[in-house]
């Protein structure tokens, strides 16, 4: 990991700059495979299904019989987990519900609006090296909350042409009941586009690889929405004199462990500390059973050292992380003082784990700085707002001659007209 010690604030763009890839080749896979997907439909998906997951299927639906066969091989405990899990996801994002309130702006004239569920949804779960059964909870539960009326799920299989059942035993927990057999950026084409077998869907949700998050960002650009541009996994630890140095070590290895291009960044105003939590990470590395992928992380991942806490803060609100953790004793303080993350762990029990898995809070956030803008999924990403507005004669008194006035200035002669005869008409 690289110590930095006390750097100058116009040096920061560096220090919170993220790994770059070169994806012009990735690009032009991500084109042709997505036309492919578009123009051949489910023999197309079968295809790549055969090179890249290496598995020949007859049919890419996952049927109730697999579903069912899933909750008899993963362990009662794990099925006990995902109920927490869910129960908690679940109430959280139940008190996310809108309520809609009719506001007379002026004498006549009433607006509101209306959360109406958006109809059709997709779902990209990650299979691989870490089958993400945890996001299938995150994605589908807020979606039937909101009461999306088609929920979508796809996760490749593996070599046997299976889904990892604990993915089908969470999928099932949350309600979705149309599960497919295809991954990466065919799964994103299939239900961008729609293919004989796969629905095509109106907005896309899920975390993916580099080649996954190319395919939703260019289908978003004519075909379906996404939930949100994103990039590796992220990271960022603020730390004190008075911080558990093997809590704060454990917490940047939970995040390494994710892919060699995830980030982890340790902010302190102790620069003892800094040396016991490497001196830690050193330690917990080598007991890790994906120590290799985390040690490769973390060639990309920084130490700085800050003159004070407000320092420390600022510095994190310029890197915008996926995940901060404040485990320094001023957490509150400094928890008001949080602009830009995509979720905050306060005090030196919340790691970030529990928000991951089961503390009800969402996982799937803004990455590589998108926490500048973008927030994480919760129940307003699968709504649209739809205002309504009521006017009567009162209205048209209230603002007919102001409309009409901006309408003629704008040389808008018809939106003029449309309200001029409303006022004529009260007149006669």
């Amino acid at each position: 990991m690289n110590i930095i010690k006390y750097p100058n604030r116009n040096t920061w763009e560096e220090i919170v700059e993220r790994p770059h890839l070169d994806v012009s080749q990735l690009n032009a896979v991500v084109d042709e495979v997505l036309r492919d997907v578009k123009e051949n439909g489910d023999n197309a998906v079968k295809k790549y299904e055969q090179m890249f997951d290496h598995v020949q299927l007859s049919s890419l639906a996952v049927t109730q019989q697999e579903i069912d066969e899933a909750e008899t091989l993963v362990s009662q405990e794990l099925i006990t987990s995902l109920h927490i899990a869910h129960d908690n996801i679940a109430r959280f994002h139940e008190s996310q519900k809108f309520e809609s309130k009719k506001i007379v702006t002026c004498k006549g004239v009433t607006c509101w609006q209306k959360a109406v569920a958006i109809e059709k949804v997709g779902l990209y779960i990650p299979g691989g090296t870490a089958p993400l059964f945890s996001t299938v909870l995150m994605l589908a539960t807020p979606a039937k909350i909101a009461g999306c009326k088609e929920i979508v799920l796809c996760t490749p299989p593996n070599k046997e042409g299976k889904v990892n059942p604990a993915i089908l035993v969470a999928a099932k927990i949350a309600g979705v009941s149309k599960i497919f057999k295809t991954g990466g950026v065919q799964a994103i084409g299939a239900m961008a586009y729609g293919t004989e077998s796969v629905p095509k869907v109106y907005k896309i949700f899920g975390p993916g690889n580099q080649y996954v998050m190319a395919a939703k960002q260019q289908v978003s650009l004519h075909d379906v929405a996404i939930d949100m541009p994103a990039g590796p996994s992220e990271v960022c630890v603020i730390a004190d004199k008075n911080s558990n140095a093997e809590f704060v070590a454990a917490d940047l290895l939970s995040q390494a462990e994710h892919g060699i291009d995830s980030q982890v960044i340790l902010i302190s105003t102790s620069e003892e500390m800094l040396q016991k939590v490497q001196q830690e990470v050193d330690k917990q590395l080598n007991m890790l059973p994906r120590k290799e992928i985390a040690a490769k992380t973390l060639e990309n991942s920084k130490l700085v050292l800050v003159k004070n806490s407000q320092e420390a803060i600022d510095l994190s609100n310029c890197y915008a992380p996926e995940h901060l953790i404040i485990a320094t004793d001023d957490y509150e303080e400094l928890s008001e003082k949080v602009i830009n993350a995509g979720s905050v762990f306060m005090g030196k029990y919340a790691c970030e784990s529990a928000g991951d898995y089961a503390s009800g809070t969402n996982h799937t956030l803004p990455t590589h700085r998108y926490a500048l803008e973008y927030n994480g999924v919760n129940l307003d990403s699968y709504n649209r707002k739809v205002t309504f507005q009521y006017l009567n004669e009162d209205g048209i008194r209230s603002i007919g001659n102001a409309v009409v006035c901006m309408a003629e200035n704008e040389q808008l002669e018809a939106h003029a007209n449309a309200m001029r005869l409303r006022v004529k008409a009260i007149e006669d």
